[in-house]
């Protein structure tokens, strides 16, 4: 018996509806339905495309047969055929039947093949196939109440967070999240010290010594992997001699001082956010600025009812709030807690200004100050 499967005698039974049911509203939800089941397929569809570089040889426009994509790629025919009608079946590519070739439109070539695109979305893809290939492990957690810490999750989890979001960072934090906050990039400029808490393979750590060579910056993470890898990332950068990486928890990293703190997408995933914020005022500077980041959220349910949201609440359940169950306290702010929400935690920590400093459709910038 699999973790999702019940003894029959322990099912429950579900009572016959006396609902009047409206057949077209029925067969309109099992139409949309099959769509939906066609989108999870096509996540995993989208990973085995970026792995096997079928979307990067398709880049240049130009159109292929499955046989020529197979010997570009080094792949079986077999599998690039059915790979390839299964992408024109679902729009991502264009398929002309008086050739029978098909072709990657250069707006999808963008968000497929171009790393330095804003709309860059394989890692987006990436974490949500490795989440869900966890999914049987979170079943069972949310019948006894335990939860899953970040460790234990496959790589994809872990390697397609950092590619998710690393896209956002490139795009967003030194041009535009950093200059919203009040006097933090001349300080940046001039030389300070900054906590990157959360950091996990360490893309916001190293993108900002990128660009402030007078500051320096100490990234910390729980996961002992992730940071391993941040620190070859530093070293690859040439940062390796104004970064410092270290194994720690939120509510435990060292130094002190700080000109700036940030949170980057991991405050409503950690068990004791409220520990974690006095941690930052313990260790702030008494005009430093704690800046968190986090996904984009509403204050209430129907502020997020939408595609983005939708996405969110999807890793909420599977993985953001197991991750914080896994912890002390356990508090499980979830995905989408909304500036309200975290603006009680500063709060509750003893800080006494807070405000919404930027936004992006995927992320809220939110400045805390003592």
């Amino acid at each position: 018996m699999t973790t999702t499967e019940l003894p029959a005698a322990a099912l429950p039974t579900a009572p016959p509806t006396t609902r009047p049911i409206d057949p077209e509203k029925l067969m309109g939800f099992v139409v949309r339905a099959v769509d939906e089941v066609g989108a999870s397929l096509n996540t995993a569809l989208v990973v085995m495309g970026d792995a096997l570089g079928y979307y990067r040889t398709m880049a240049d426009g130009a159109p292929v047969t499955p046989p020529e994509l197979a010997e570009r790629t080094g792949t079986d025919e077999h599998y690039a055929r059915e790979w390839l009608a299964a992408q024109a079946a679902g729009s991502y590519v264009e398929y002309d039947p008086a050739t029978r070739s098909y072709t990657l439109p250069a707006e999808q070539a963008a968000a497929l093949t171009d790393e330095t695109s804003p709309a860059y979305l394989p890692g987006f893809f990436q974490i949500a196939h490795g989440t869900v290939r966890d999914a049987a492990a979170v079943i069972g957690a949310a019948r006894s109440g335990d939860g899953i810490g970040w460790h234990a999750h496959n790589g994809d989890v872990h390697v397609g967070c950092e590619r998710f979001f690393r896209t956002m960072y490139n795009a967003h934090l030194i041009g535009e999240w950093l200059p919203a906050l009040d006097g933090v990039v001349d300080k940046l400029e001039r030389g300070a010290t900054v906590a990157d808490v959360g950091c996990g393979h360490g893309a916001s750590t190293v993108l900002m010594a990128r660009h402030f060579p007078r500051s320096t910056f100490v990234g910390s993470d729980y996961h002992e992997g992730s940071i391993a890898i941040a620190r070859q990332r530093a070293e690859q950068a040439g940062v390796g001699d104004r970064v410092r990486f270290e194994v720690a928890p939120a509510t435990a990293y060292s130094g002190a001082g700080f000109d700036l703190v940030t949170m980057f997408d991991c405050l409503h995933d950690m068990g004791d956010p409220v520990g974690a914020a006095r941690h930052v005022k313990e260790t702030l500077a008494a005009d430093g600025t704690w800046m968190i980041v986090e996904p984009m959220a509403g204050d209430h349910v129907e502020d997020n009812l939408n595609p983005v949201g939708r996405a969110y609440y999807g890793f909420s359940t599977l993985l953001c709030t197991p991750a914080s169950l896994s912890q002390d306290v356990g508090l499980a702010l979830g995905t989408q807690a909304g500036p309200a929400r975290i603006r009680d935690v500063a709060t509750a920590a003893g800080f006494g200004r807070f405000r919404p400093a930027a936004n992006t459709p995927f992320n809220n910038v939110l400045e805390v100050r003592p």
